[in-house]
């Protein structure tokens, strides 16, 4: 049995997450239950921005990133106002990223893929330019 760290995407609480065969429960550790993972319990690692961020097998881009603590993902051209996931379901359009060298890809509908390297923004004189 394998025991990870996670956060829960709807409370904000600190969780385990307990790997049993072909299903990943996540325990509460805080005062409220999180939920649970269903489907296999492999876990994988893509690169953000450079680090190397574990998540398990079926979560979405946006999933890993969330339970790895990042809440913001690009900031807006004009205003660099943080963006990170609003809607969850691919209609706003405030988590793009760019996976692979492919931009503009929402997060919240892109399963990570073992290896994935994901870029959360440009930098400051590449947004600027032109």
């Amino acid at each position: 049995m394998s025991r990870q760290r996670a956060v829960g995407v709807a409370t904000g609480e600190r969780a385990d997450v307990v790997a049993t065969g072909e299903r990943a429960d996540v325990v509460a550790t805080g005062e409220r239950a999180v939920g649970s993972v269903s489907g296999n319990a492999d876990t994988l690692a893509i690169r953000v921005d450079g680090v190397e961020v574990r998540g398990l097998v079926g979560q979405t881009i946006a999933g890993v990133l969330l339970a790895s603590g990042r809440r913001e993902f690009r900031e807006t051209a004009g205003r660099r106002s943080p963006r990170g996931v609003f809607c969850g379901i691919g209609v706003c359009f405030d988590c793009l990223v760019t996976v692979n060298g492919l931009e503009d890809v929402r997060a919240c509908q892109r399963r990570a893929r073992d290896g994935d390297v994901v870029v959360t923004t440009l930098p400051v004189e590449e947004a600027t330019d032109g």
